[in-house]
């Protein structure tokens, strides 16, 4: 899919529009205030006839409304009218939405050739440009990899962003390599559990180093027994798959002034273990375990891609499958991670966490600037947060807001919640150094202290839970029903965008 930004004003383009398809953007009525001029612009060119059509198919310019009008023998010959809302609360959000939504109308119309034109003023130009693409090429992503006949739908070939200037162009470069990262995470969270194992993981960090000069390493078994990783091994032990601990390396070109690790949770399939997951609980939905794992290759596989200069990325993953056998792991179990602390499990179902403390240890012994890791963690943050923003937690404020920044540039939203201390009493155990579950009162919390306990002292680090965002049932703003790939546009903001972090205060 090509894109391109014009000039053109959208009276010119109502005028003689080149491509079969125009897509326009409207702000809301309001009666108190100017007719706004796409509104002035509209009626000219369609006749005030327009808006009493409109009231009859109800269209009221809502945000993720939207309109089609067939008119044959004219250029366009699809018109779509996209809702946006009121005029002072168009964000990049809602951008995004709208482009998605025009998108799918015009894919639905079989236009090869899409104009986009959404008022954008008052957002920087580089940054509406991208986000509309984005927008475009995610909104029309359609798996079909497991489908016995493959029913690809249309798309259109081409997509003008019309009223951005020439020089908004140079924010597309980054569109092709973030929304691949963004696909590739769909897809590895979408697969069923018996395509997506730890092997599956490491084959796909794999390709991404080979196509991208990344450098790789993958820890097995013995391995990861000989660093220690007993919280980690405890976990897999109850597979027949063999797990599989993934360090892939993105180095720049240059001296790198910054060193960061992503680390994302990797459970493949998550049954529960002994406390299983019973009615209700959507185990045969726990293929999506691995979200922040997917997360993180796909940022990996966006940032080999782009190369951004001066930073050097390590992408860590410890992946495994949590199941029940005679070999697995029991409620009262005590393990001892790689930092030496032991843990009581009374809950193998708080299985994440256990991978991740193991994964954290290794990620501050390679001594980055800051770690990032991200995990469909806890229910307790679907509660709180709901499914359209993923909790931060942060020993870090600079850190915190440029995560909140780039996951806003990116169109993902998330909200720091805090890391009270006083909480972290409910971990405490009577026979190891700490359980891996609290109470279940500030359940997202108390997981995000226990991690906290595997973070070197006074590295910045944050934790992203994704439990809520990472799937979509019916799909929202630029994402189809399905997976979401959460999490890799703001990785691939932050890393590319980011700069050396100061000391908290």
């Amino acid at each position: 899919m090509e894109f391109r930004c014009i000039a053109d004003s959208l009276s010119s383009c109502l005028a003689g529009w080149a491509g079969d398809c125009l897509a326009i953007g409207l702000f809301s009525a309001d009666e108190a205030g100017p007719v706004h001029p796409v509104r002035a612009t509209l009626e000219s060119a369609l006749g005030a006839s327009l808006w009493p059509s409109l009231e009859r198919r109800r269209f009221l310019a809502k945000p993720g409304e939207c309109v089609s009008f067939e008119r044959l023998g004219e250029a366009p010959q699809t018109l779509i009218l996209v809702g946006l809302g009121g005029a002072a609360d168009c964000d990049l959000a809602v951008v995004q939405q709208a482009a998605a939504v025009a998108a799918r109308a015009a894919a639905a119309s079989g236009a090869s050739h899409l104009g986009l034109a959404l008022p954008v003023e008052g957002l920087e130009a580089g940054l509406a440009a991208r986000a509309m693409a984005e927008a475009v090429r995610l909104g029309l992503y359609d798996d079909q990899r497991f489908k016995g006949e493959p029913q690809p739908k249309p798309q259109p070939d081409r997509v003008s962003l019309i009223g951005l200037p020439a020089a908004a162009a140079g924010a597309l470069a980054s569109v092709d390599a973030t929304c691949a990262g963004v696909e590739l995470a769909r897809q590895l969270v979408a697969a069923p559990p018996n395509v997506a194992t730890p092997q599956h993981l490491a084959d796909t960090a794999a390709a991404i180093a080979a196509a991208h000069g990344l450098d790789l390493k993958v820890l097995e078994r013995a391995d990861c027994e000989a660093l220690g990783m007993g919280a980690y091994l405890g976990v897999a032990q109850g597979s027949d798959l063999p797990p599989k601990f993934i360090h892939l390396i993105y180095r720049p070109e240059g001296v790198a002034s910054r060193r960061v690790a992503l680390v994302g949770k990797g459970l493949t399939f998550d049954s529960g273990g002994y406390n299983l997951k019973t009615a209700g609980s959507q185990i045969e939905m726990m293929k999506y375990d691995m979200g922040g794992s997917a997360a993180v290759l796909g940022a990996a596989r966006a940032i080999g891609q782009l190369r951004p200069a001066g930073v050097e990325v390590h992408v860590i993953v410890a992946s495994c499958e949590n199941m029940i056998s005679g070999g697995a792991v029991h409620p009262g179990d005590i393990v001892t991670a790689s930092n030496g602390k032991t843990i009581e499990i009374n809950n193998t179902d708080a299985e994440g966490r256990l991978t991740l403390a193991d994964a954290l240890v290794y990620a501050c012994r390679l001594e980055p600037d800051a770690i990032v890791d991200l995990a469909t963690l806890t229910g307790a943050c679907v509660i709180a947060l709901g499914e359209e923003m993923a909790g931060l937690w942060s020993n870090h404020d600079q850190l915190a807001q440029a995560l909140v920044d780039a996951g806003r540039s990116g169109g993902e939203d998330l909200w720091r919640m805090p890391l009270r201390p006083s909480y972290k009493k409910g971990l405490k155990s009577s026979y190891a150094d700490l359980k891996n579950t609290g109470p279940r009162p500030g359940g997202s919390i108390t997981a995000a202290l226990f991690l906290q306990d595997f973070v070197t002292k006074g590295l910045p680090w944050a934790h992203l839970d994704i439990a809520g965002t990472v799937w979509s049932d019916k799909g929202r703003g630029v994402d189809p029903a399905g997976a979401t790939g959460f999490g890799v546009r703001t990785l691939v903001q932050w890393v590319c965008g980011g700069a050396p972090l100061k000391a908290d205060t």
